[in-house]
């Protein structure tokens, strides 16, 4: 068994769409039409057959608390694997990424925590 496919609940699928493309370097996988809204994912480019991620809106009326609640929290949403946070974090903070916990060292992990500018925070993160 392997994980196939994850999600954020975004506002905006749009937006999403070019947050997680151009800022953080995913690639569009999958783009469906399903009415006012679209069937979409996106991939790590280096692992373009790997686990995809769907940008899903989030009209569920359970899932606007659910992320307001996360975000007021400051927990994370997803965590994505980088090969260097303090690399990672200088790139996005160059790009107008804003940050709300800044490169952390936890033991074998170092982390930074990120507004995905659609209603979410996304961890980063270094296994040494």
């Amino acid at each position: 068994m392997k994980i196939n496919l994850a999600n954020v609940f975004v506002n905006d699928q749009g937006k999403a769409l070019r947050f997680y493309t151009e800022v953080l370097g995913f690639v569009k996988k999958t783009e469906v039409p399903l009415g006012k809204h679209r069937w979409l994912t996106v991939v790590s480019p280096e692992e373009p057959h790997g686990t995809e991620l769907v940008l899903e809106p989030n009209d569920h009326p359970a899932v606007r608390p659910y992320t307001e609640a996360l975000v007021n929290d400051g927990i994370p949403a997803a965590s994505f694997a980088v090969d260097d946070v303090h690399a990672e974090f200088d790139r996005l903070r160059g790009l107008g990424v804003r940050f709300t916990q800044e490169p952390l060292e936890m033991g074998p992990v170092i982390t930074a925590i990120l507004d995905d500018t659609c209603g979410n925070l996304i961890q980063i993160a270094e296994y040494k």
